[in-house]
């Protein structure tokens, strides 16, 4: 696929990983639409980011926490915009929530907004994709793929994303392809001090934290491969492979 002229939702556009996967579009020449929640200010600095390169963005707001909100955002891009062509699936939440303390409020909204959040966006942009043999790109995580105790219900929300990309991938075919990226340290939790940034860098097989350019690498890959749909690719260093 070709970017330019192109119009891409990014959900989460404004903040870490989401913020560097929209303004990559941008630069390749797609016209982007910068999702966000309460980070109105991200949002905007995307925006201006994306201008400011010769690119075309604007932003929308929508809490995808609300089930009815992912149908209502895919209509108001399709009104303003005209259509949609990629739609990339960032917004997520990672959160602490070790085994033996998790709440039902705190399983809800995970899963709120890992996982049946960018089911519905995919299920209410399929037409206009399959219209424009557009593509999704979901976003996962390693915590997929491995068992991590303080953060259970994040890991089995990410591995919902990992199945809903297979599965997506055969119902909308061969109009839309589908794929995934799990990323794992390209950039480390706010709260995380330095003597663990360098534990995780030591325990790392190519020995070093990663970089968001990391996964926009992969999405660019995943956006051009025109015979790939899916598959979810681990962008890690290396570290599912750790015996």
């Amino acid at each position: 696929m070709e970017l330019a002229g192109r119009v891409a939702l990014v959900t989460g556009g404004g903040r870490r990983v989401g913020r560097a996967l929209a303004e990559a579009l941008g630069r390749n020449g797609a016209r982007v639409v910068v999702h966000y929640n309460a980070s109105a200010k991200g949002a905007d600095e995307t925006v201006r980011a994306i201008r400011a390169a010769g690119g075309d963005a604007d932003s929308v707001q929508s809490d995808l926490t609300s089930a009815e909100a992912p149908a209502a955002l895919v209509d108001e891009v399709v009104a303003r915009f005209g259509g949609v062509d990629v739609l990339v699936n960032s917004a997520a939440v990672m959160e602490r929530t070790p085994f033996g303390s998790v709440t039902g409020a705190q399983w809800d909204a995970m899963f709120a907004l890992n996982l049946r959040a960018p089911f519905l966006l995919a299920q209410a942009a399929a037409p206009a994709l399959r219209e424009r043999r557009g593509l999704i790109i979901n976003m996962a995580d390693l915590a997929a793929f491995e068992t991590w105790p303080a953060y259970v219900p994040h890991g089995i929300s990410k591995a919902g994303i990992v199945q809903m990309t297979r599965a997506l991938a055969r119902v909308l075919a061969p109009e839309v392809r589908v794929n995934a990226i799990a990323p794992g340290a390209v950039l480390l939790p706010d709260d995380w001090d330095d003597a663990s940034g360098e534990h995780l860098e030591q325990t790392t097989p190519l020995r070093r934290i990663g970089s968001p350019d990391d996964v926009v690498g992969a999405m660019l890959y995943l956006i051009a491969a025109d015979y790939v749909t899916g598959e979810t690719i681990i962008v890690d260093g290396g570290r599912h492979v750790r015996s």
